[in-house]
């Protein structure tokens, strides 16, 4: 099986003076790229990065992180990418648990950097001048040519830490060959063609940034960094690089189409929508639809650990649902409290989502985390921690977290149902429910609410009451918000809103 190194060699063979990156005023065609990509990997093996090493980076979605990242894929060196915004105690955690001796930063995670403890005691390579630096990034480009593949598809390709919302951060090691495999799905299933274009927006410290970047090589596509996501950017490159797909979290999507200038700017390149990251809640999914007119919307279900579960061609056409298994997958739903993967749940019973491990995009276990593979690793199925059913038909359903499930009265209500039907209401901007400490009920059901206009309590009751959401599921209280907590790439914190963390309008 191809590499990943002679995998952009193909596009680089293939399209040698077609576009393939772009970031802001650089325009490099894939034969400049390539040339650019061998002269770092030859400055990385002469610094002592060997085949297996771990390489740290802290960087946006840029030129060097984007080259970085290829350039360990030739050598066989696993890049550990962080997130930008990463705390001291974040960077020393990462740089302990995976054994790095190289970090590779930029200024604006400078002060992090310098504030890191085991940073200290590993080579410092700096992008853009950025300070305390032992190397700069730009020495590294002095000689070299063409790189060459020096690594193997078993290789390991990258190691990717999960958001640690309920403790430690895992470490997720994933090789070459599911790496391509994966960004071969990804390619299929939202039916890229040659000279796709895409903004780089999805940061590569996460499986879709670097799953956009990976398919792009597969079919000699143009890759647009973004190194922060900003609305007017974005819509200026779509209009600008003429983007023929997008691929981003539903946050994203909804302060690209919410934003004033979103009217005034050309769009009409953009034939294909795709999310992953979080549910889309059913008003965002039909704003989309009415003002890209896509001709496929597809709703990825997925992880870092095994990129693709399941897959919706047609979003809209049946608006929740995560489809079925795509093409390198298995999926089984159990109930809840199972151990075993052999326990199915009945069509309509709310439980666990369950993986094959055996699928070709499967990782193989956390890094250094036994506790973590004893909990989720069980008989060859990977238990996701995901609630959701299969309905009548078969197709999945994602109704939201384990840990995200309310408890209220004997019953379990899951948060996604009740924030897709007031998402509907024209006065709710975003959403987000969450169970708080109730004695009576245990838990009782709250939505937080960011409006757009003014609007009562009493007003979203009589739209709950007038669905088809059940009574017991009904909002006892609605909270009105300034914005809805959010991680970095836009999945809600609902643990914020329990705890209180938020700022009441």
């Amino acid at each position: 099986m191809l590499d990943l190194g002679r995998t952009f060699l193909q596009s680089v063979e293939r399209r040698p003076d077609g576009v393939a990156i772009v970031d802001g005023a650089v325009r490099l065609t894939w034969l400049q790229w390539s040339q650019q990509v061998g002269r770092l990997a030859h400055g990385l093996k002469a610094i002592g990065l060997n085949r297996g090493d771990m390489l740290l980076s802290v960087l946006q979605n840029r030129l060097e992180a984007a080259t970085l990242h290829w350039a360990c894929q030739f050598l066989g060196v696993v890049i550990v990418p962080l997130n930008w915004r990463a705390k001291p105690d974040e960077v020393d955690y990462c740089l302990q648990d995976s054994d790095a001796k190289f970090l590779v930063y930029e200024p604006i995670a400078a002060d992090s950097v310098a504030q890191s403890q085991l940073a200290r005691r590993v080579k410092r390579i700096a992008v853009q001048g950025a300070p305390g630096g032992d190397l700069l990034y730009e020495s590294l480009l002095a000689t070299g040519d063409h790189p060459s593949p020096e690594a193997h598809s078993d290789d390991l390709s990258i190691m990717l830490y999960t958001s640690g919302t309920t403790g430690k951060p895992k470490g997720v090691p994933r090789r070459q060959r599911t790496e391509r495999i994966s960004a071969l799905a990804h390619v299929a299933q939202n039916q890229y063609g040659y000279d796709e274009r895409t903004l780089g927006v999805m940061p590569l410290y996460h499986t879709m940034g670097v799953r956009s970047l990976l398919a792009l090589a597969l079919v000699d596509g143009r890759f647009i960094c973004c190194p922060k996501f900003d609305p007017v950017q974005a819509l200026s490159a779509i209009e600008h690089e003429r983007v023929t797909h997008l691929y981003l979290v539903p946050t994203l999507y909804h302060d690209l189409i919410g934003h004033s200038r979103f009217q005034c700017m050309d769009i009409s390149s953009v034939r294909k929508l795709g999310f992953a990251g979080a549910p889309m809640h059913d008003g965002l999914l039909l704003r989309l639809n009415q003002v890209f007119k896509p001709e496929l919307f597809v709703n990825h279900y997925g992880s870092s650990e095994i990129y693709t579960f399941s897959i919706n061609q047609d979003a809209v056409g049946k608006p929740g649902s995560a489809g079925r298994a795509g093409i390198n997958s298995r999926l089984r739903v159990v109930p809840i409290d199972a151990t075993s993967p052999d326990c199915i749940a009945g069509k309509g019973q709310e439980g666990q989502i369950i993986a094959d491990l055996c699928g070709d995009e499967s990782f193989e276990g956390y890094h250094n985390r036994p506790d973590a593979n004893a909990k989720s690793l069980r008989d060859g199925w990977y238990f996701t921690g995901d609630t959701g059913y299969v309905d009548a038909d078969g197709d999945l359903f994602v109704t939201g977290r384990v840990d995200d499930m309310i408890l209220s009265g004997g019953e379990n209500i899951s948060p996604v149902d009740i924030e897709s039907i007031l998402s509907l209401h024209p006065s709710v901007d975003e959403v987000a429910v969450a169970g708080l400490r109730d004695e009576r009920w245990g838990q009782r059901v709250v939505a937080f609410i960011k409006s757009r206009a003014e609007v009562d309590p009493e007003v979203l009751d009589a739209h709950c009451r007038s669905s088809d959401l059940v009574n017991f599921k009904r909002p006892r209280e609605y909270v009105f918000v300034r914005e809805i907590p959010k991680s970095p790439v836009g999945k809600i914190l609902r643990r914020k809103l329990i705890a209180g963390e938020y700022e009441k309008v």
